[in-house]
């Protein structure tokens, strides 16, 4: 880690460390990644105003989210497979996120259990919820979150339909991995990487290992979940939902007006302005794009967080200019992951909060709350 300077860094090195098929289900999107790329793009094209001569002396890049206090306005997001990037990814990278004083998000999907990371963590964390047909599932998916002390629950609202990630696809990705001769070649040739997931936990969903009968057959358990997204949730599925979990509940995939305004409406406490990482609705606006307009619908109803494109302090900075009260990191950490483990998450962190304080100070304010409009230039 100390030659490594920025997010980009992390990625090469994460691509060198992990096999093609589990890196390039962290970096890519779906189809043809227009959205993907307008994420990163449209960030850049948002310009600061320099300010000089103002004391800095005193930057504090702290805050609070959903009213616990938090050392950065950033979350670890939700991200599927954490543990095939590293072995226990998922408990690796909610250590990282306790260190650093902010939020990890368990995914659904995730390899280790929800009671794999409780047991190997010191404080809550939040939990990322897929509803699925089988409403029984989902219903124990939350109480063994509310067994876990888990403080929120996210819940995706864009993923009904899966949008068509092509690279998947040709890599053969699947849970358990699909072989072919050139798969067997790049595996043998990261020793360490296979090393540290055969020392793992577990190799395969561990929230859903258990539900599925014969979870041995592990093609039978990636089935199963793949047939298990529901075209038929909808607004009134929330109350249903709400009537099991009693915490902080977060809505994460929101990108329309129309649908922040009745997220306000159902009682959630924050939204997740999100297109999925450009991997669900290709052709979708870039999030920051929408982000000023639900901010004015509803930014004094409820917390806006952002997910989409965030790569450095500077990206954290233009989205608090715009409105969001924190942000949300996917493949900034996940690249560290698999870079190198928990230390690797610990130096994304890192570089962000580095970033986001010289950015402060360049622009001239010392806290996260002064940070608006005026620092961006017209």
């Amino acid at each position: 880690m100390k030659h490594i300077t920025c997010i980009e860094d992390l990625r090469l090195l994460h691509k060198r460390r992990v096999p093609k098929a589990f890196f390039d289900y962290a970096d890519r999107g779906s189809y043809a990644e227009e959205t993907l790329r307008a994420n990163s793009e449209d960030l850049k094209k948002i310009k600061f105003r320099q300010r000089i001569l103002v004391d800095v002396s005193k930057r504090d890049p702290s805050t609070t989210i959903l009213g616990e206090p938090s050392s950065l306005p950033l979350i670890l997001a939700p991200v599927g497979l954490l543990g095939m990037q590293h072995g226990d990814g998922e408990i690796h990278a909610c250590r990282a996120a306790q260190a650093a004083g902010i939020p990890f998000t368990q995914s659904t999907m995730s390899i280790c259990s929800i009671e794999d990371i409780a047991a190997n963590v010191q404080k809550p964390f939040w939990f990322q919820l897929y509803v699925m047909k089988d409403r029984g599932f989902i219903k124990a998916l939350i109480e063994r979150a509310i067994a876990a002390k888990c403080s929120a629950l996210v819940l995706t609202v864009d993923l009904q339909v899966i949008g068509q990630r092509h690279a998947d696809i040709k890599n053969g990705m699947t849970v358990p991995p699909e072989w072919s001769l050139s798969k067997l070649i790049d595996f043998a040739s990261k020793p360490a990487w296979v090393a540290g997931v055969l020392q793992g936990k577990r190799r395969t969903f561990g929230n859903i290992a258990g539900h599925v009968k014969n979870t041995e057959d592990l093609n039978r358990l990636s089935e199963w979940t793949a047939s298990q997204f529901d075209t038929s949730l909808s607004w009134k599925d929330l109350d249903w939902i709400r009537n099991i979990w009693p915490g902080k509940l977060i809505l994460k995939g929101i990108l329309d007006v129309e649908d922040a305004l009745e997220a306000a409406k159902v009682g959630a406490q924050a939204i997740v302005v999100s297109n999925h990482g450009g991997r669900q609705l290709d052709g979708a606006p870039s999030s920051i794009e929408v982000l000023p307009g639900i901010v004015d619908a509803v930014g004094s109803k409820m917390e806006i967080m952002f997910d989409g494109g965030i790569r450095s302090g500077q990206d954290v900075m233009r989205a608090l200019a715009l409105g969001a009260k924190s942000c949300m990191i996917g493949r900034a950490y996940a690249y560290g992951l698999g870079a190198g483990g928990q230390a690797g998450v610990e130096k994304a962190i890192d570089i962000i909060r580095k970033e986001l304080l010289t950015t402060m100070g360049l622009c001239g304010v010392n806290t996260i709350d002064e940070i608006g409009k005026q620092v961006l230039a017209k």
